[in-house]
């Protein structure tokens, strides 16, 4: 995957929007994706579009994108600080979960994104996006949990800010998290009993990173 031929996000995700086998973008209205590069260097990644996404062609607008505008004001960030994506690109019809076939589609897609943006922290919202990175991880056992991953970019787990919606009393849970979210990121993200010695050399960890971001 060769992501120099890109000067910006928009040039890859149009590029993208064409070239992919996503069987979604025959019923959605339009692809949905972020155009700017996370200051922060955080990257929260989600399900799948919603409705309002759909119809404005951006992640995060719809009650779930408020809700995620609110915790994030809880702990000094606002959405322009952050990355927001999908591990699907388009929306489901009647919002239902993407199958693996669809998320398999827009999988290099999130690759390149993700390659070219370089964050620091890779956050989870959900399943299906704390699965396609630390595979077999449940978010009920894991929220506000970081995980190790071997392009040395963490992963942070969290519920969807969705699923506080549906049930009320997991948003002091959800509040909690975005506080350790805030100290991991403070504490230079750092996991927890992380080898200080680095054992693999640099040209040996970068064909690494290609190998696994390329599946």
């Amino acid at each position: 995957m060769d992501i120099s031929r890109f000067d910006t996000l928009k040039e890859l995700h149009e590029y993208y929007s064409v070239n992919n086998r996503c069987k979604l973008k025959k019923v959605a209205t339009q692809p949905v994706y972020e155009l700017e590069p996370p200051p922060s260097g955080i990257a929260f990644i989600g399900e799948a579009p919603g409705r309002e996404e759909d119809k404005q062609g951006k992640p995060f607008v719809g009650a779930a994108g408020k809700l995620l505008d609110e915790i994030l004001n809880e702990i000094s960030l606002t959405r322009k600080d952050v990355y927001v994506s999908n591990v699907v690109k388009y929306r489901p019809p009647n919002n239902r979960e993407p199958t693996e076939s669809e998320k398999d589609a827009c999988r290099v897609w999130l690759n390149a994104e993700l390659l070219f943006i370089n964050p620091k922290v890779i956050v989870t919202l959900g399943s299906h996006a704390l699965d396609r990175f630390v595979s077999g991880a449940k978010v009920s056992a894991s929220h506000g949990t970081a995980f190790s991953h071997p392009t040395d970019i963490p992963i942070f787990a969290m519920y969807h800010p969705a699923a506080a919606l549906y049930n009320p009393g997991l948003k002091d849970t959800v509040k909690k998290d975005f506080v350790r979210l805030k100290k991991f990121i403070d504490d230079g993200c750092k996991l927890e009993n992380e080898e200080k010695e680095e054992t693999v050399f640099d040209n040996e960890k970068q064909e690494i990173v290609d190998d696994i971001l390329d599946l």
